[in-house]
């Protein structure tokens, strides 16, 4: 609970309450940039890039929390961050950030330092624990409003239908006036229905 605090802390004085619900090229020849086969139309960042990047132009960040492992992740990678809607949605509103949940470098933030853990036959890092609340769980998606607070992390593999709506909501800033539920009834998919 000390260190939830203290995390949320330091992300706010870095100059980084969801109650329902780029840009590097260099980037991705890192080595924690999964598929590189695939890197797909989003130009994912690290968490450093991104705060550089904010200094100058506050914008809302989604992270894509994913370890080497994960099927499910890489399904991500080769289907819904592919799709040009999801990209261009991210790229008008949001810093795209890929962060292994188990990447084994320190993440310096304000002085603060943030380690890889071993923990069983993997381990975590705490930045990622941090992030997902202890509930390690990939892929998962933290979202970060403009003034580098966390809005919600939102678990699992999503489609292109399912993940749209909610870089809409999110980075459209509904989500500080229209619960999910009443946006989700007024929202209109631009994807074809899969109903026969």
């Amino acid at each position: 609970m000390l260190k939830s605090i203290f995390f949320i802390s330091v992300l706010a004085t870095l100059s980084i309450s969801f109650s329902s619900v780029k840009t590097s090229v260099s980037t991705l020849n890192s080595p924690e940039i999964l598929d590189e086969e695939h890197p797909g139309p989003i130009d994912w960042i690290t968490i450093e890039e991104a705060v550089e990047l904010h200094k100058k132009e506050p914008k809302y960040w989604v992270i894509d929390l994913y370890t080497d492992w994960c099927g499910w992740c890489k399904r991500m990678d080769a289907t819904t961050f592919q799709d040009p809607l999801i990209a261009a949605e991210i790229e008008k509103n949001f810093y795209a950030v890929k962060f292994n949940g188990e990447a084994k470098r320190d993440i310096i933030i304000e002085g603060q330092t943030f380690k890889f853990i071993e923990n069983g036959r993997r381990g975590y890092h705490e930045l990622a624990a941090q992030l997902m609340g202890g509930n390690m769980s990939y892929p998962s998606f933290s979202f970060m409003s403009n003034e580098k607070k966390l809005i919600q992390t939102i678990p699992g593999f999503k489609t292109k239908e399912e993940f749209l709506p909610i870089l809409k909501y999110l980075g459209e800033e509904a989500y500080l006036t229209t619960s999910w539920e009443n946006y989700m009834a007024k929202y209109t998919s631009p994807y074809p229905s899969q109903e026969n």
